[in-house]
């Protein structure tokens, strides 16, 4: 069986017309453990099979990303439920519990007492450009393994 392998990366997330949006660059690398949930399964599948020091340019669809839009998460609630708050506005973000889950919803709209929300993901239908650098590349740890996370000073 292959060992599950813990990536280090720097990236440079970029739009359309190739300008850098976000990167790690001069801040903290990414890390991560193959498998692990923290990072979008597009950039595992990029890194895989890859070694130490590989720099890669890559596209990334939505569904290896945050999903496609979601039209059945976008919802238009009463004003009143929150509760509170006395300026509605487009673009606050307010976490709601639903069930057993919180979930962060946005405030896409507001028309009187009417407030559109959506609980996509910002980035969700949106296809991804990223530059890699693959910084380090190790086994993970035994540690690693039963937490299911990389560990950065392991």
């Amino acid at each position: 069986m292959e060992q599950k392998k813990v990536y280090t990366l720097n990236y440079w997330l970029k739009n359309d017309v190739g300008d850098v949006v976000d990167t790690s660059d001069g801040g903290v690398p990414m890390v991560f453990m193959q498998g692990s949930k923290s990072v979008i399964p597009g950039i595992q599948k990029a890194v895989e099979g890859r070694v130490e020091g590989e720099r890669l340019d890559v596209v990334i669809p939505p569904e290896l990303a945050y999903g496609r839009h979601d039209p059945e998460l976008v919802s238009i609630v009463c004003a009143s439920l929150f509760d509170g708050v006395d300026h509605i506005s487009p673009g606050m973000k307010f976490q709601t519990q639903t069930g057993k889950e919180a979930q962060v919803v946005q405030v896409t709209k507001v028309e009187g007492d009417q407030v559109t929300i959506d609980a996509n993901h910002p980035l969700a239908g949106l296809t991804m450009n990223f530059e890699l650098e693959i910084v380090s590349l190790r086994v993970a740890t035994e540690a690693e393994l039963q937490m299911g996370e990389a560990h950065e000073g392991a």
